[in-house]
């Protein structure tokens, strides 16, 4: 990585995929494979010690995804990561934002790296993440 600089700040258009109901936790289930029953039974999930179920956290990676792409064409997504900070319960409203954080040149392309959030209406950050995309 060369020296790198810090950009006039940019934002990524906020992205609120609606409340997460349990139709998309079975629908989610489905095209992931991932039928743990914590994630559509609430009889699990209760004996677990919750309320109710919980969404899958691949479920807001998978809104992560989303994000970028509506604002930038896959192709010059470079990297993705996050972590898990906290469960999203089902009926939450999960809104996504993101933030150039840096510029900097790599394998001859300028690139910048974004600090990306998952945070619920009551300001619980369930997701932290990072990206990496080609920078105009």
């Amino acid at each position: 990585m060369n020296a790198s600089t810090t950009p006039s700040p940019a934002t990524v258009p906020t992205l609120e995929p609606g409340p997460i109901t349990r139709t998309k936790l079975a629908l989610f289930a489905g095209a992931s494979g991932d039928h743990n029953p914590i994630h559509i039974d609430t009889d699990v999930a209760r004996a677990a010690g919750m309320e109710d179920v919980i969404a899958h956290g691949m479920l807001s990676m998978a809104y992560l995804g989303r994000l970028l792409t509506e604002w930038i064409p896959q192709d010059r997504i470079r990297e993705l990561s996050a972590r898990f900070t906290a469960m999203t319960p089902v009926l939450a409203e999960p809104v996504l934002t993101g933030e150039v954080v840096e510029t900097f040149e790599q394998d001859g392309e300028k690139r910048a790296r974004l600090a990306l959030s998952v945070a619920l209406a009551d300001g619980t950050q369930t997701l932290k993440g990072s990206a990496v995309i080609t920078w105009p």
